[in-house]
């Protein structure tokens, strides 16, 4: 697997990041602040964020911008992978067009969209990606783009109806495979190249394909594609 394709798991697989953004209080200054954060289909990273916010009055300055996440299933940081996300960010004029996809994932967000918050894109320039001590690769725009980013947006809702309504025994399968968890019921949220996102009555779950799909007609039958192993 690429070490481009491995910094945008490791994306997905998270729901939070420490965003910074350049002062326009103080002059240029790193600003870091912690917000929730969504990979779309294309490896852009949506965010939702209030305009009392200073990461907004910053970025309404000078859009560069960086975000970074890391595995967090291990207390030392140094053997655990991090990817940091550096580009532009700009606000979504046609909010319709992720503010479903959003919902899925932070369903808590469905208040804050009555107040002053709005959606805005990080559209990465470049990424930082440390795999572990000494394994660390600077990872250009072209090759950490997604594969049919706009084809899986197209389908990606039809696909999760099909998966909660028909497939459900083989949704429990895999996440029982994939990380040990026995449940009799499952949702799946979230479908991109990558993998899938599963929430059950207590926790998110992210199941990755063996390899990423180059286009959402791949995705015939939970039993018929082949998952990462843990």
């Amino acid at each position: 697997m690429s070490h481009a394709q491995e910094a945008r798991r490791l994306l997905r697989a998270h729901r939070y990041g420490a965003l910074s953004t350049l002062s326009k209080k103080l002059a240029g200054f790193p600003f870091g602040s912690i917000t929730p954060y969504l990979t779309d289909h294309d490896g852009s990273l949506i965010i939702l964020i209030s305009a009392l916010a200073e990461h907004t009055k910053n970025i309404k300055q000078d859009p560069r911008v960086s975000l970074i996440t890391h595995n967090q299933s291990s207390p030392d940081i140094q053997m655990q992978g991090r990817v940091t996300a550096t580009g532009l960010a700009e606000p979504i004029r046609d909010h319709q067009s992720i503010v479903h996809r959003y919902l899925r994932h932070f369903p808590e967000a469905d208040d804050l969209l009555k107040l002053d918050f709005a959606f805005y894109r990080i559209i990465p320039v470049a990424i930082r990606h440390i795999a572990g001590v000494g394994q660390i690769h600077w990872i250009n725009k072209e090759d950490y783009a997604a594969h049919a980013a706009e084809d899986f947006s197209a389908h990606e809702a039809t696909l999760l109806r099909h998966i909660n309504n028909e497939q459900q025994d083989a949704l429990c399968q895999q996440l029982q495979r994939s990380h040990d968890v026995r449940s009799s019921s499952a949702s799946a949220y979230g479908l991109d190249c990558d993998g899938l996102d599963v929430r059950t009555a207590s926790h998110s779950f992210r199941l990755d394909f063996s390899q990423p799909l180059t286009h959402p007609k791949q995705f015939t039958s939970l039993t018929e594609l082949t998952f990462r192993s843990p």
